[in-house]
C-alpha cells in the first residue's frame, strides 16, 4: 500500500474531510488532494504531523507493506507553532494560577487590618477575595488545553534548529529568572518569619501591627515564584525533554503511584 493510499484510508477511518485534514495540518485542501492522488508528497514537518494526528509511525507511512505502528514508539513531533503556543498557554495559565492563589492569601488581610471594624464588614471582604481567588483558579483549570498534555507524557521530537533558538532564549532569561525566584523566596521567607517569631513569642507582640505587610510580602513572593518557575520549567520541558521524561519515569511520586496501583 502506497503513502497516498494509506493517507486516504487513515483520513476516512477518522471521518475527516479533506478540508478538515488540511486545517489540522495547516495546509490547503488542494495539497491534501494531491497527496492522496499520488501527485505530491508532504514535507518532513507535515509528515510528522500526519503521524501524530493518526497515531502511526513514520515507517508505516513511508514503507509499503509496513505494519501499522504507533508514533509514540519514536516520539511525538512538536512543530514550532505548537511549541510557541504551549509557551504562551503556560504563561497565561501561570498568571491565572498565581493571581488566584494571591487572592486567597490576600483574603487574610481584612481580618488583620479591620479587626476594629464591623465583623460582618470584614467577613464580607474576606469572602469576596476568597471567592475571587477560587473563580480565577477554576478559570485556569477550565481553560487548560488538552492538546498540550501530551508534551508532558511522551518523548518529543523538535527541529534541532528551533531547539537551539529555545536554548539561546532560555540562556538569556536564566539569570533574570534566577534573580526573580531568589527575591520572591526571600519575600516569602521574610513575611513568614514575622508570623513565626510572633507565634513563638520572640517578638512579644511587636510584629502584630506589621502582619498586613507580611501577608503582602508573601503574596508578591508567591506570585513571582509561580510565574517564573512555570515558564522556566516549560522551556526546560521542550529543550531537555529526555531528561524530563527520565525524571518523570523514575521519580518518587511515580513510584508511589505504582505501589498504590499494585
Amino acid at each position: 500500500m502506497s503513502f497516498s493510499e494509506k493517507l486516504l484510508q487513515l483520513r476516512k477511518e477518522k471521518g475527516y474531510s479533506q478540508e478538515v485534514l488540511a486545517e489540522k495540518l495547516c495546509t490547503t485542501r488542494q495539497a491534501v488532494s494531491k497527496w492522496e492522488n499520488g501527485q505530491g508528497f508532504p514535507e518532513t514537518e507535515k509528515l510528522l504531523m500526519i503521524g501524530n494526528l493518526f497515531e502511526v509511525s513514520i515507517d508505516y507511512l513511508l514503507k509499503e507493506g509496513e505494519v501499522k505502528g504507533s508514533v509514540k514508539e519514536r516520539g511525538y513531533y512538536v512543530s514550532q507553532e505548537m511549541a510557541e503556543g504551549y509557551l504562551i498557554h503556560q504563561q497565561k495559565s501561570s498568571n491565572r494560577i498565581a493571581t488566584g492563589l494571591c487572592l486567597l492569601i490576600m483574603s487574610f488581610l481584612p481580618y488583620l487590618m479591620l479587626r476594629k471594624e464591623s465583623v460582618i464588614f470584614s467577613f464580607l471582604i474576606i469572602i469576596l477575595l476568597a471567592a475571587g481567588g477560587v473563580v480565577v483558579l477554576m478559570s485556569a483549570i477550565l481553560k487548560d488545553e488538552e492538546r498540550y498534555h501530551v508534551l508532558d507524557k511522551e518523548p518529543l521530537i523538535l527541529d534541532q534548529g528551533y531547539v537551539k533558538q529555545l536554548t539561546e532564549r532560555l540562556n538569556r532569561l536564566k539569570s533574570r529568572y534566577a534573580t526573580v525566584i531568589i527575591v520572591g523566596a526571600g519575600m516569602v521567607a521574610v513575611g513568614g518569619m514575622g508570623f513565626l517569631l510572633e507565634r513563638r513569642g520572640i517578638s512579644e507582640g511587636a510584629l502584630v501591627p506589621y502582619y498586613p505587610i507580611c501577608v503582602i510580602l508573601i503574596t508578591i513572593g508567591a506570585n513571582v515564584i509561580i510565574r517564573t518557575s512555570t515558564m522556566w520549567s516549560s522551556y526546560s520541558l521542550l529543550i531537555y525533554n529526555e531528561n524530563h521524561i527520565n525524571r518523570r519515569n523514575d521519580g518518587f511520586w511515580r513510584k508511589i503511584r505504582k505501589k498504590l496501583a499494585e
